[in-house]
Order: structure tokens, then sequence, then C-alpha cells
């Protein structure tokens, strides 16, 4: 996406541009490719891109509201992903969205998306946990850097290399991956520069980044973490409820844990909070968490 020598400003316009699909045709989109990517391609890129193409398709006011994806097949970074929309419904207040996304002319994900016109109603959250605010905390790459002795050289340039999204850890793994921990994670994110004032481009980068983070709560207590060569992972379904306007580049705190895991299958769910205590979104996934010989 982008070298060493790339401005915040360039990282995230890159971002919003890779999530920002082309219309071919009515109800036919293309996704674009990432350049250095690490051969399979991101599932948050996949759910980001999907939900660009149904938005893309809805017209009045109505804007997202949950969606619903399956993966089945990794999809490759060096070539491009065609999105299909099929408009089930529109009614008054909602309007629903399929969303198949191809490569070589198989699916590789489907999603199911739904829209809403905004309106007034009954309102209650949960409250946001008593957590450190961001700027107490390091960010993910320097704990990285802190212990690079133990990460292998190709992975270490590669969690080292400037990105559009800045995590900061509450409590980081790096350097003892191997300890049992209970399954809860909270890491506060958010876009290095600024995203502009379009709503739906917000919404596209939480899309893009509740894929991160998530899957690891469940290996937590088994002493496991997807850096390790005999783990296997990866994303088999993903949904998103999102409550609230936000915004993606001022710090979200992306709390997650994992009640259950079985069956080389880890469950997950996470909450979104701004920093004054708003629940903005909602996410859950159930992966792959599977460990081989």
């Amino acid at each position: 996406m982008a070298d060493a020598n790339s401005t915040p400003q360039q990282l995230v316009d890159q971002l919003k541009a890779l999530l920002d699909v082309e219309e071919l045709d009515r109800d036919l989109y293309r996704g674009d490719k990432l350049p250095e990517g690490r051969g399979r391609v991101f599932g948050g890129q996949v759910i980001a891109q999907a939900l660009s193409a149904a938005t893309k398709s809805v017209e009045g006011e109505r804007i997202a509201h949950s969606l619903h994806a399956y993966f089945m097949r990794p999809g490759d970074d060096s070539l491009p992903i065609i999105y299909r929309v099929e408009r089930d419904f529109d009614g008054r207040s909602f309007a629903t969205r399929r969303v198949i996304a191809l490569q070589k002319g198989v699916p590789i994900l489907n999603m199911a998306a739904s829209f809403q016109t905004p309106e007034q109603g009954l309102a209650h959250q949960e409250e946001m946990p008593d957590v450190p605010p961001p700027e107490a905390l390091m960010a993910e790459v320097e704990h990285v850097r802190a212990n690079a002795a133990t990460i292998e050289p190709h992975l270490l340039s590669w969690l080292t290399r400037p990105r559009p999204i800045e995590i900061r850890p509450v409590a980081s793994r790096w350097g003892n991956v191997e300890a049992k921990r209970p399954p809860i994670q909270h890491y506060w994110m958010r876009a290095v520069a600024p995203l502009g004032d379009d709503p739906e481009v917000h919404r596209a980068i939480l899309a893009y980044v509740s894929d991160m983070t998530l899957l690891s709560t469940s290996t937590l207590p088994h002493g496991i973490d997807w850096s390790m060569p005999n783990f296997q992972s990866a994303s088999l379904d993903h949904s998103l409820w999102i409550h609230e306007d936000l915004r993606a580049d001022d710090w979200l705190l992306f709390t997650t844990n994992s009640p259950w895991t079985g069956h080389a299958r880890g469950f997950n769910r996470g909450s979104f909070y701004t920093r004054d205590g708003r629940l903005v979104a909602s996410a859950a996934q159930e992966g792959l968490i599977r460990l081989r010989p």
C-alpha cells in the first residue's frame, strides 16, 4: 500500500481509495488489489469493499446498520475482486442487499447487509470498560520493535511497515505470546490522518478494522498465537452492527472477548466505544484455530 516514506495522510488516502469500489455496470463493482500484500487478502478489506458496493446500490437516506458475511475461499491479493450486488428488498424504512465477492469466477465471500432510514427510538447501552486512555499506552509497532529479537525477520519487516491504522493495546502479547491469559482484549484504534467528513468512508474503515485482533482473542487461554508456524487461522464468518455515527480518525476502543472455543473453531465478540463512552458498533466472528503437527 505504501513505502517507508509515505506520510500518514498518504497512507490514509490510499486506504480510502482501496475501499472505494469502482462501478462497472449496474450492481457490478470492482475492488482494487493491494500491491504489497502477503499473498492472502485481509478479510477486513473484502468486508469493507463489499459494504461499499452494497452502499452504492442503496438510494435515499438509508444507511448501513448491519452486515453478516461468510468467507468461503482465501482471496488472492495480487488480483482485483469483483462484487455482484443483489437488491433483495427496498422498503420505506429498510433495504437489504446481498453481495457476492468473486475472483477467477468463483466466490470468496458472500454478505448480506441491511440499511435503515434514521429514526429515533428507545435507547440504552452497555458501559465502556475502565481502561487507560490511548495517550498512556504504547503503539503496537513499538511493542513489536521492543521484542524484535524474538520475531522472525520476514515477519518483523511486515509488522513494522507504515500502516494507515494505528493500534495501541492495553496489554500487548509480544514478548510472551505463549502465556495463557483470560480471553479478553482491549485495543485503541484510529486512522493515522484525517478521513474527511463522508460518513460512508468512516463506516467502511470501521468494517475494515473490525477484522483486526478479534479472532486472536479466542487463542489467549491456550498460549498460542497466529505467528507460530504450527498454527493455522482464518476467519469463517463475520458480523458487524453499526449503532451510531462515528469517526474512524478519532480513537475507538475495541474491546473483545471469547466465550467459547472448540472443534478447531473460536468464537469472538467485540464492542467499539468512542473516547466519551458511546457504544457505536458491535462485532462477532467465528474463525478457524487449528494446531498442526
